[in-house]
């Protein structure tokens, strides 16, 4: 995060530029000491309890007047970015767009049902941008599953739609992969992708 941080700071060399991750204890106290009236961009793939309840109340716990801008999976600019990103992939992999999967993988929640909005609206708006011939969501916690997704292809690209390289895509979805058999190329996390810094940048010059 921190590093993400920096990336965009030098993008935007006139303005304060901070991260902060809600599991940290005071890292977000840290985040907003001293600042006035900030813009929040939250690194996150969906609106949901965090960006909509938890990072609000612990904003105004701090007597901070804060703007949220929409979570990173809600960026207008990210499905023409994520278009993009899949059509060079495929192609450096081979792959003809029109005969291959692209594989959305969500995180998905038995808790919160419609975390996994975000990525079923992202898969509708690739596929009018794209020639791939299924745009796909796969999700790691509720159906349907990874593995049963990845069973079902024989051929195309998996692209997680998660904010950090971390967790469930270091793990769980290699893991679902290799369990199906699947053997096309794993792209990076959404999150980690180069063009993110811009798009940040660009969201807070907007805002």
């Amino acid at each position: 995060m921190q590093n993400l941080a920096q990336q965009v700071a030098a993008l935007r060399p006139k303005d304060t530029i901070r991260g902060a991750t809600l599991a940290t204890p005071g890292s977000l106290e840290r985040a907003l000491s001293g600042l006035s009236a900030p813009i929040i961009y939250p690194l996150f793939m969906a609106e949901g309890w965090f960006t909509r309840r938890e990072l609000p109340r612990r904003i105004a716990e701090l007597g901070i007047s804060a703007r949220q801008l929409p979570p990173l999976g809600r960026d207008p600019a990210l499905p023409e970015i994520i278009a993009q990103i899949c059509i060079e992939a495929a192609r450096n992999a081979g792959l003809s767009p029109d005969a291959s999967d692209l594989i959305l993988v969500a995180h998905g929640s038995r808790v919160a049902r419609r975390s996994k909005d975000s990525a079923y609206d992202m898969a509708q708006a690739l596929r009018g941008l794209t020639s791939f011939w299924r745009v796909r969501v796969a999700l790691i916690e509720e159906p349907p599953f990874l593995h049963d997704i990845a069973a079902q292809s024989e051929r195309g690209l998996i692209l997680p739609f998660f904010a950090l390289q971390a967790g469930h895509v270091e793990d769980d979805i290699p893991e679902a992969l290799q369990q199906a058999g699947f053997r096309g190329p794993l792209l990076p996390p959404l999150g980690a992708q180069p063009v993110v810094p811009q798009l940040i940048a660009r969201a807070i010059g907007n805002a």
